[in-house]
């Protein structure tokens, strides 16, 4: 077995590749591009290509070296033939990935969820190593998550479970980016917090984020942060508004499922102490007492890399 993969992470706002060393869950190379204006499968499939070339040369490995290249992507995928079948946020239908990339490297390329790739990453080097059974949840652009049963992701019977950011919370609320209404993504995501908060700017209320935020008016964790640390009412009001639906949704898949712990991960929830604090508050609360006496809601460990590292492990799923 080769020692090194290759393990790219293609989210709904960036796209990272690194270099595994498997043996220890290690990113010893990587690139990260940002995919907030790329668009498109072949927009994507360029970024894609790039980022793992520029990853391979930071890497500095002989490429002999390199055994394989797994793929976690934002969307619904087709595991058998490697096609990313559809992700809204990009833009991107039926591309083929595994084919393609398999010509570009020859190396054999493996293609699942990127929610799917994080929760392989923290269940071998995270927060899921102590855990049989658990379910990980990404709050990102959108939001999904990955259910762990006796140390094996549930993939369902079309391969597409784990949609919790999909579940209904608000019945007939907001319109979600997967064309339904009141999703949890709509209400909780990063992307729905940030929506509402530059929204809300441009009716006229007053918030510290419009001096900080870039240039192109994309909102940042670190924007969300100085914020509250400067008690700005705006922003502190719509993050206890998305804890209150998150929660809602996480305290459904508690009760359902009784996992033994529950990871969050995402850079909102890294980085936003006041929105996780909330959101485990709300879920205890709102979770059946025996469920709730024995979960852990714990925050994941690998942060960005999560998806890197759980990629280059496809092969072992």
């Amino acid at each position: 077995m080769s020692k090194y993969a290759i393990g790219i992470n293609i989210g709904g706002t960036k796209i990272i590749a690194g270099v595994v060393d498997k043996e220890q869950g290690k990113v010893i190379g990587f690139h990260k591009i940002d995919t907030a204006h790329v668009k498109g499968s072949d927009s994507v499939l360029v970024k894609v290509i790039d980022s793992a070339e520029r990853a391979i040369c930071q890497a500095g490995v002989p490429y002999s070296q390199i055994g394989s290249i797994g793929i976690g992507v934002a969307g619904q995928v087709d595991r058998k033939y490697g096609i990313l079948l559809s992700s809204p946020n990009l833009d991107c239908y039926n591309l083929e990935l595994k084919f393609i990339l398999e010509e570009h490297f020859d190396l054999p390329v493996y293609v699942g969820n990127d929610t799917e790739a994080i929760t392989l990453g923290e269940m071998k080097y995270g927060s899921g190593t102590d855990f049989d059974n658990f379910v990980c949840v990404f709050v990102g652009t959108g939001i999904g998550s990955g259910i762990v049963y006796n140390r094996k992701i549930l993939q369902g019977a079309t391969g597409t479970a784990g949609e919790v950011g999909h579940m209904i919370v608000h019945s007939g609320g907001r319109q979600c980016s997967c064309g339904n209404n009141g999703c949890l993504e709509a209400y909780a995501s990063r992307h729905a917090i940030e929506e509402k908060l530059l929204a809300s700017i441009k009716k006229g209320h007053k918030s510290a984020i419009q001096y900080v935020m870039s240039d192109d008016k994309s909102l940042k964790s670190e924007d969300i942060v100085f914020a509250i640390n400067h008690n700005d009412e705006l922003v502190i009001n719509s993050i206890t508004e998305a804890s209150e639906y998150l929660s809602s949704g996480l305290a459904s898949v508690i009760n359902f499922y009784n996992p033994q712990a529950i990871i969050l991960s995402g850079s909102i929830i890294n980085d936003v102490d006041l929105y996780f604090d909330l959101t485990v508050k709300k879920t205890l609360a709102k979770s059946l007492p025996a469920s709730a006496g024995s979960v852990k809601i714990l925050k994941a460990q690998l942060d960005d890399m999560a998806g890197v590292v759980g990629a280059s492990l496809f092969t072992e799923v």
